[in-house]
């Protein structure tokens, strides 16, 4: 089922396909169309062809860069571009700290930071989790010591999504340690070139660095880089959480992973015969089918009512908690399908075809989904609490 879409809205989205097309570079076109990993200077690419193109920030305002598309042509374009498999853009500066700089920054760092994270001149990352503080944010650690003109940050954060690649991480840091946990944290920018930042990254099962643990000692922050007002950060994490909560939807990769279902479905044969013509792998297929449309939905109201000013709440967790369970779920529908031959990196190159030669180093990396920007045991608990207002 689609969206209604106007005669001007359909157009958009022919504009759309047409351009990704023929703005696709060879060399990324042949990853994409085995949903191979694009690597972190594949996808700067493809960011500075968006770039070019007016595209990068959908959802940025005119004010700030953005092309100031509606609600209906942001949908259209990032489906259309989930659909296509380009490379998933770098969400840390473009979707999660550049927007709460329009919103929280002033206006010498909304001038400083956001052309460049446009542009993709800089790249960011995300400082939020430590190893206690994970679902449980509001017990973060890292200590940022007021030292008259700047901070001095002291500790450590965890799941920081490519770190080694970053030019600034944005953080949360202790500022007041005798407050109330929420009370006493800011939000604060920190250049990764400073003295005392060191980075480890972490082999994930999905063969990919993308994670990583990175340490602060003695670093030195200036104040100018502290983002609303001192010790009012649990405002901005709440809110930048929002943001990335509803961004995990992933409904087009989900709808991207369930024609490579069927393509499975028809391509892989049992007592002669396609598995797409057995009712039971239909029904599988088709119930997959119907918990993605739902969560389409579900996504266009959350859009829907950004469009109209509305922030993300306590519902961007719906769209988490359903969104990362479905994306798993197309991947092991695939890997079902598959059966023996879902066993890619067990299997000597050529055993399996290259088209389907990424399903199981997805399915790996993406048992974090139900992990990352909280997990979905937190959700169910935000879920009872603020919507269907059950008893803590």
């Amino acid at each position: 089922m689609d969206l209604s879409f106007s005669p001007e809205e359909l157009a958009f989205r022919d504009e759309v396909r047409e351009w990704i097309r023929t703005a696709m570079p060879p060399r990324l076109r042949a990853i994409a169309e085995v949903d191979g990993h694009f690597g972190v200077d594949e996808t700067m690419e493809w960011h500075r062809i968006l770039h070019r193109k007016g595209w990068v920030a959908p959802h940025w305002p005119r004010k700030f860069g953005g092309p100031g598309l509606d609600v209906t042509r942001r949908f259209i374009l990032t489906e259309e571009l989930e659909l296509s498999g380009a490379p998933q853009l770098l969400p840390f500066g473009l979707s999660m700290v550049g927007p709460l700089i329009m919103q929280f920054g002033d206006e010498a760092q909304q001038a400083r930071y956001l052309p460049k994270i446009l542009s993709g001149e800089e790249k960011w990352c995300q400082g939020y989790s430590e190893p206690n503080a994970g679902s449980d944010l509001a017990a973060v650690r890292l200590t940022a010591e007021d030292a008259g003109d700047h901070f001095v940050l002291n500790g450590q954060k965890t799941w920081t999504t490519y770190a080694q690649y970053a030019d600034w991480i944005f953080l949360l840091a202790r500022t007041d340690t005798g407050a109330k946990k929420q009370a006493g944290i800011s939000f604060l920018l920190c250049d990764m070139k400073s003295e005392g930042v060191r980075v480890r990254p972490t082999l994930t099962i999905g063969g990919t660095h993308a994670f990583c643990d990175t340490f602060f000692e003695d670093v030195r922050v200036p104040k100018e880089n502290l983002v609303g007002p001192l010790h009012g950060g649990w405002t901005l994490a709440k809110a930048l959480l929002g943001h990335e909560r509803t961004l995990v939807a992933a409904v087009g990769s989900s709808a991207r992973t369930l024609l490579r279902a069927k393509r499975i479905a028809q391509s892989t044969t049992r007592g002669g015969r396609p598995l797409a013509d057995d009712p039971v792998v239909r029904a599988k297929i088709a119930r997959m089918e119907c918990r993605l449309e739902a969560l389409k939905m579900a996504n266009y109201r959350a859009l829907a009512g950004a469009k109209q000013g509305h922030a993300p709440g306590a519902e961007s967790s719906i769209l988490k908690l359903c969104g990362s369970e479905i994306i798993q779920g197309m991947y092991e529908l695939c890997l079902d399908l598959m059966g023996a031959d879902a066993l890619t990196w067990m299997n000597e190159p050529g055993v399996v075809p290259a088209w389907e030669d990424w399903v199981g180093p997805n399915y790996n990396y993406l048992r974090a989904a139900t992990i990352y920007a909280g997990s979905n045991e937190i959700q169910k608990n935000i879920i009872a609490k603020l919507i269907l207002g059950l008893p803590s």
